[in-house]
């Protein structure tokens, strides 16, 4: 199989991180922050990522309680990938994420604690976070389980 680019996406109503990955390296980094309004993402701001990177596919992170029933963001995600496919015509795929963000945090203040000096801003959680999912996502398409 060619390589191919695909962007991860950590949906929230007030920011959306945004991370990069290519099937050749496998290898999730952080991108950017998209801000959003009232749920409503900048998709100017998520066009320019799409023009640049130029993905063949979509990964969005879809977070479960601990029960592992539906989220109270389940809704406002599923619009989200309902958009996404709409505008850009690309495969969006799903994954199952818990507590991305908190993971995100505690890798954050690892390198903190590993000689950063700046305080830990929101905007790089989120990224961090769509990185974790897109990690996610390329665990369980180099195990088979996603079909391209």
């Amino acid at each position: 199989m060619s390589h191919m680019t695909i962007l991860g996406f950590d949906y929230g109503k007030a920011r959306i991180g945004v991370a990069i990955t290519n099937t050749l390296t496998g290898i999730a980094t952080p991108q950017s922050t998209v801000q959003a309004q009232d749920g409503v993402p900048d998709w100017n701001a998520i066009t320019r990522c799409l023009q640049e990177w130029q993905p063949k596919r979509l990964v969005v992170g879809m977070p479960r309680k601990l029960d592992g029933s539906d989220s109270a963001m389940q809704e406002p995600i599923l619009r989200f990938i309902r958009q996404l496919e709409g505008r850009y015509g690309l495969p969006v795929d799903v994954v199952s994420e818990q507590l991305s963000s908190l993971e995100a945090e505690q890798r954050l203040k690892q390198t903190r604690q590993a000689g950063r000096k700046r305080k830990v801003r929101k905007e790089e959680i989120d990224q961090i976070a769509a990185t974790i999912i897109l990690e996610s996502w390329i665990q369980e398409y180099h195990h088979g389980q996603q079909k391209l």
